[in-house]
């Protein structure tokens, strides 16, 4: 392909138009892949931390879960086996059903380790919980990181309209401001958020109680990410406390 400068030396004999249809590719070689229209995502990381969460959920005692037991487990299951039926492999098909699916899936996860959260702080408060320091702790760890995954998901279906309108490109003002769109040069030129970006967002939001590296810019973002880290540091403060006194 010939430069500008020789172009200018040599001016085109070729079809009309061809300098304007150059320089057009020659702005959007400079556009981000996040702004620019980009292939669907991988599902793979997210069903396999969906099933991670349903395994989690299910580790936990009878008493600090929804009942029956295995009525919201078995839900996020059969939402799991829909949204791979829709979307295999990549995210190529979006349909209402598949978007109200992941919606559906992503609050049943939040709501019953809410709820396990919920139930094993009263027990806690109310000198109810278990003399096990063992237990008490491997109870909070199934909560603690289930809440990173769901809040994870949470982040990536809402970015910017989720997943599929990302790809598109159609919408240009971010939710989460990640270290790469602040500073392009950092990243390669086809970088763009993907979930384990949201994860890794989710995972120091609840280890720093904060934002790390990558901010929060509309209202539903920081209202997540507050909610997120109060289940977190209120499981892990009375879990940690029941657990040294038992050990005492």
């Amino acid at each position: 392909m010939n430069t500008p400068d020789d172009r200018r030396d040599h001016p085109p004999t070729a079809r009309p138009g061809l300098d304007e249809e150059l320089a057009h590719l020659g702005r959007a070689e400079h556009i981000p892949a996040w702004l620019r229209p980009t292939g669907p995502e991988n599902r793979l990381p997210v069903a396999a931390a969906i099933l991670v969460a349903v395994a989690l959920q299910l580790t936990l005692p009878d008493k600090y879960g929804l009942h029956p037991r295995w009525l919201m487990p078995g839900l996020e299951l059969v939402l799991l086996v829909v949204l791979t039926a829709i979307n295999p492999i990549r995210l190529t098909r979006t349909t209402k059903v598949g978007r109200y699916a992941s919606l559906t899936l992503v609050a049943a996860i939040t709501v019953d380790n809410s709820c396990s959260a919920g139930f094993l702080n009263y027990d806690i408060l109310t000198a109810k919980a278990s003399g096990d320091a063992l237990g008490l702790m491997a109870s909070g760890a199934a909560i603690y990181f289930t809440n990173i995954i769901a809040f994870g998901i949470w982040y990536w279906e809402y970015d910017r309209g989720g997943p599929f309108i990302r790809a598109a490109g159609t919408v240009p003002h971010p939710d989460f401001l990640f270290p790469q769109m602040a500073t392009a040069h950092v990243a390669p030129p086809d970088w763009e958020p993907r979930f384990l970006d949201y994860l890794y967002v989710s995972f120091t939001n609840v280890m720093a109680f904060s934002p790390t590296d990558t901010m929060p810019l509309s209202r539903w973002a920081k209202t997540l990410m507050a909610f997120q880290s109060a289940i977190a540091l209120s499981t892990v403060a009375l879990v940690i406390a029941r657990a040294v006194n038992v050990l005492k």
